[in-house]
């Protein structure tokens, strides 16, 4: 989806349709007045003639004018303060409610910023102070020093080139912090440096990537990390995005803009946002997002949506870039993305002796091509290798893989991102759409060989 992007130099890059944009005055100025100000006026107005009054005159206007303006400021002052009470929960704007008393009666009562339906009292509130400053030690700054390609009249030419993004402190043993952000934000890298809550800064290494759902891992040596620093970091608490319901409020923590670590809120505007992407390679990123109305700009990305608990419900990939949108920032549900996230600090990246091979090709059905074509979502077979491990367990042409080792497939990207780390003679899962039995899925059990023994 060409309007969504994905921060690739993230902190650095600036989005499509980018610009300066003032209003003009018609834009601002919705009606007529007396006098309205442009930049070719000198400054000068017609002079009126001066009309004489005296002082008792003088005196009982002003006194008109003081009373009029206490009426109409005690009214303004009173509603101010039921709005900010009813909507925006400030301790001293008072409103009523009518409870349920258990009796089946109800009870008039007099309370502070919190509406109560059904005995369940919740408190609107745009304070998040207190969420931000429990998280904001689990945050980090990403700085990426790496290459990059540009393509000139005498050909492509690289130039080193520093973006920035954010992370997640995720887990922690006794060698390693463990740091959750985007594939976009740590790739093409040269160097990488993560830099903590209080401002020290320590080298990071990648752990593991998936490009097929913008997800990285990035590690930091404990050793490397000084002791008032390590006393201060925390790991993050993770909530269930699966819980995640549209209206309840969001809070994005990230390194904004490079600036450093910064707090925007808002609400959870939609969940399952059906999103095709392409990443740097040009594969395809299919993932279903939660959207958000609270600000997302780059270097956001590896950052964390969070909910009202303080709890991650979100990694923030991507925000929507278009002069007709606002407000349409994007993160990775937790809950699908934290399983991705435990198996690459978990596992290495095999070598190339142990590399696994399953034994198909074809192309990818995106969720667009699924719906104009009548197949499933996933890597759609063009063509069986004879001998393969697919071909043993009855893979067959125009079948969809929709499933590997207990993943969902949107690509093949997804099973290339999967299967390096898995060594050749796995035995896995792999859910399959079958063609001549109108695309009903069934489960077969692959043995994946060794890619040496399948070059033609």
């Amino acid at each position: 989806m060409s309007d969504i992007y994905n921060n690739s130099n993230n902190g650095s890059d600036e989005p499509k349709n980018a610009g300066a944009y003032s209003y003009k005055k018609d834009e601002i100025n919705q009606g007529e007045s007396y006098y309205q100000w442009t930049p070719y006026d000198d400054g000068l107005r017609a002079k009126r003639a001066k009309k004489h009054c005296s002082f008792w005159a003088k005196l009982g206007k002003a006194a008109a004018v003081a009373a009029v303006f206490g009426l109409v400021a005690g009214i303004t002052f009173q509603s101010v303060g039921f709005v900010a009470g009813r909507y925006m929960g400030i301790p001293n704007a008072k409103t009523s409610r009518i409870e349920d008393n258990g009796s089946g009666s109800t009870q008039g009562s007099i309370v502070s910023g919190t509406t109560t339906s059904n005995k369940v009292s919740t408190q609107i509130s745009t304070d998040v102070s207190e969420i931000a400053e429990s998280v904001l030690p689990a945050i980090v700054q990403v700085t990426n020093v790496g290459l990059q390609e540009y393509y000139t009249f005498f050909g492509p030419v690289q130039q080193e080139s520093t973006s920035a993004g954010s992370g997640i402190i995720i887990d922690q043993d006794d060698s390693n912090i463990y740091i959750a952000t985007n594939n976009h934000v740590v790739a093409g890298s040269k160097e990488l440096t993560i830099t903590f809550n209080d401002g020290e800064a320590v080298k990071g290494t990648i752990k593991g990537t998936d490009s097929s759902c913008d997800l990285a891992v990035v590690s930091v040596a404990v050793k490397d990390i000084k002791d008032e620093t390590l006393s201060s970091i925390k790991v993050a608490t993770c909530g269930d995005s699966d819980q995640t319901v549209v209206g309840e409020a969001a809070i994005v923590i990230g390194n904004a803009m490079g600036f450093g670590t910064s707090v925007t809120n808002g609400i959870v505007s939609a969940v399952n946002r059906e999103m095709d992407n392409e990443d740097e390679q040009g594969n395809v990123v299919s993932n279903s997002l939660i959207q958000t109305n609270a600000a997302v700009n780059p270097g956001n990305s590896g950052g964390a949506l969070l909910n009202a608990k303080g709890e991650v419900i979100g990694i923030v990939s991507a925000k929507l870039v278009d002069e007709r949108t606002e407000g349409m920032g994007y993160a990775i549900p937790i809950s699908y993305a934290r399983d991705i996230i435990q198996h690459m600090i978990d596992n290495d990246v095999v070598s190339d002796l142990d590399a696994s091979y399953l034994g198909v090709g074809g192309q990818d059905i995106t969720s667009q091509m699924s719906e104009q074509f009548d197949k499933p979502v996933g890597a759609y077979v063009a063509k069986v290798v004879p001998g393969s491990g697919a071909d043993k367990a009855g893979i067959e042409e125009e079948d969809v893989i929709t499933s590997f080792n207990g993943r969902k497939v949107t690509s093949y990207n997804t099973l290339n991102n999967i299967m390096k780390y898995i060594p050749a003679g796995t035995t896995v899962d792999v859910t399959v759409a079958k063609a001549k039995n109108d695309y009903k899925e069934e489960t077969v059990k692959v043995t994946l060989t060794h890619r040496i023994e399948n070059v033609q």
